[in-house]
């Protein structure tokens, strides 16, 4: 048992990047988390990490021993998990990720929804546009706008979602509002994220489409869609926006749609998950949990 407590003390450093933070996690002292670590290279009689006075690097041997010890300890938090289903137990963290803009809007009202419904279960919110490796960030569930191109995921949809074109009234009051996509270079532009769809807007009407390709020159462009929406809301152009992003701001009147005629390509809304790891019942619940709150507010938006 004390080996498998200095495993984890070493995980929790090299994740955290210092011995004194990892050992404040585990609720060590610091003369007690590097006497339990040195007592870990002792066994193994090799140095796991390089130690500094700012911070802790490992060592080669160190990123290996990572390797193996990470999947180790996830099947044996796992397994407590296999146990706790068997009891019904719903409680421990639920580390997720998700978009700026849906985190911060949609999900983090739901997730209070969710601990109140389950106060034994704490919510960890990571909150980014890129897509996080989940195994390495340690992430239980992803939500994410479409499906990522790798086969070690499984992706569960939850909802439909389409992307449309948005401005303030007033940047429309102010500089007329586009009827087809051949005047939409006369406007202003905002392009949150670095995909294809993000500069390149596909649009359809029937049989008839168009590409339209954002001069990238004269765009306001950020990584951050949250900062995308709130340069919308506050008339600098027109933004390329997920219709779950803007719901609430098109129905409080902060943003109108432009061109609602035309479509884009659908993105359905995806928890991901590794195939390899077991989901444990908090896990599995707020899957079920968001599917009915996607399957209302569908209803709401007639989506």
């Amino acid at each position: 048992m004390d080996n498998l407590e200095a495993i984890r003390l070493f995980v929790e450093a090299a994740q955290l990047g210092g011995l004194s933070a990892a050992g404040r996690k585990l609720g060590l002292s610091p003369a007690a988390a590097s006497a339990r670590l040195l007592k870990l290279e002792a066994s193994l009689s090799t140095r796991l990490f390089e130690r500094t006075t700012r911070q802790l690097r490992l060592t080669d041997e160190g990123r290996l021993y990572l390797q193996h010890c990470r999947p180790a300890l996830q099947a044996l938090d796992d397994a407590r998990a296999a146990l706790s289903a068997e009891k019904k137990e719903i409680r421990g963290k639920i580390r997720i990720s998700a978009t700026s803009d849906f985190g911060r809007h949609v999900l983090n009202p739901w997730l209070d929804a969710f601990t109140a419904l389950y106060p034994q279960v704490v919510p960890a919110l990571h909150l980014s546009d890129s897509l996080s490796h989940l195994i390495a960030d340690e992430v239980d569930l992803v939500i994410r706008f479409g499906v990522p191109p790798d086969s070690s995921l499984i992706a569960r949809p939850l909802a439909a979602n389409r992307r449309v074109l948005c401005a303030a009234p007033e940047y429309l009051q102010r500089r007329g509002t586009p009827k087809h996509p051949d005047q939409l270079a006369d406007f202003d532009h905002i392009v949150a994220g670095q995909s294809g769809w993000s500069s390149e807007w596909r649009l359809q009407r029937g049989e008839e489409v168009m590409l339209f390709k954002v001069p990238m020159e004269a765009a306001r462009e950020t990584n951050d869609g949250s900062l995308a929406r709130q340069w919308a809301i506050d008339g600098h152009g027109i933004a390329l926006k997920s219709i779950w992003d803007v719901s609430a701001d098109l129905a409080a009147g902060r943003l109108s749609l432009v061109m609602p005629d035309w479509q884009t390509a659908e993105a359905p809304v995806h928890a991901l998950y590794p195939r390899s790891r077991y989901l444990a019942p908090r896990v599995r619940t707020l899957l079920d949990f968001l599917r009915e709150r996607f399957e209302q507010a569908s209803r709401d938006m007639a989506l």
